[in-house]
């Protein structure tokens, strides 16, 4: 799997490099700012871009609007935004441009290798990934369109957002398979959404559970 790394700091894209070359993955380029990254999307051809939020010049969104731009170029090109920020606007745009293939880490609440290779494995083949705080932060002053949901369906929505599947949502609330079953059911029925694949109705309602 190759992976083009977006980290200006070259103590972590250095870590990340080696961390991804020993568990089976290939850096085909590291790149410390937008430029370099366009650049790189262009020239390789990958499975999954890690991006920093955070780059040289103005240090404030540069990587976000980076990542929009490589997936206007390389429509559904998978990207991981790994940092210590929320930028909620640009986070908004890119989840908003299809939230397959996306997730958003925050540097300093991943605590385990083993989870930080799932994420990125799990991006990679079109899945989502969301830190709950991201999805908090992402919520804060919207209008919610989910009034109809119960506090269980809004719980069950919720962890969908964070990329759980059925199994692992029924882990976390400790019920069985069938209620989840029956409560993203709910979801998909109360939020009105077209009658398609559960994926890709999935993607929809992860989307209005954050007002995309």
């Amino acid at each position: 799997m190759r992976v083009i790394i977006l980290e200006d700091n070259p103590i972590l894209a250095e870590g990340l490099g080696l961390l991804l070359d020993n568990n089976g993955f290939e850096v085909a380029a590291v790149a410390t700012d937008a430029d370099e990254f366009a650049k790189a999307i262009d020239q390789h051809q990958v499975d999954i871009a890690i991006v920093d939020v955070r780059l040289p010049p103005t240090f404030t969104d540069e990587g976000l609007r980076a990542a929009i731009e490589a997936r206007r170029v390389r429509p559904g090109l998978p990207v991981l935004v790994f940092s210590q920020y929320v930028e909620e606007v640009y986070a908004a745009e890119l989840l908003a441009a299809g939230s397959e293939g996306v997730g958003y880490l925050l540097k300093d609440r991943v605590s385990r290798v083993d989870e930080f290779l799932e994420a990125v494995r799990r991006v990679a083949a079109g899945g989502t990934v969301l830190d709950p705080e991201v999805v908090s932060q992402l919520m804060v002053k919207r209008s919610s369109p989910l009034d109809r949901l119960t506090p269980r369906e809004r719980e069950v929505l919720a962890l969908m957002a964070e990329g759980l599947g059925n199994t692992a949502i029924g882990a976390k609330l400790v019920v069985s398979d069938g209620a989840v079953h029956k409560h993203v059911g709910n979801v998909f029925l109360k939020l009105d959404l077209p009658q398609t694949d559960s994926g890709h109705r999935r993607v929809l309602a992860v989307l209005a559970y954050l007002g995309l």
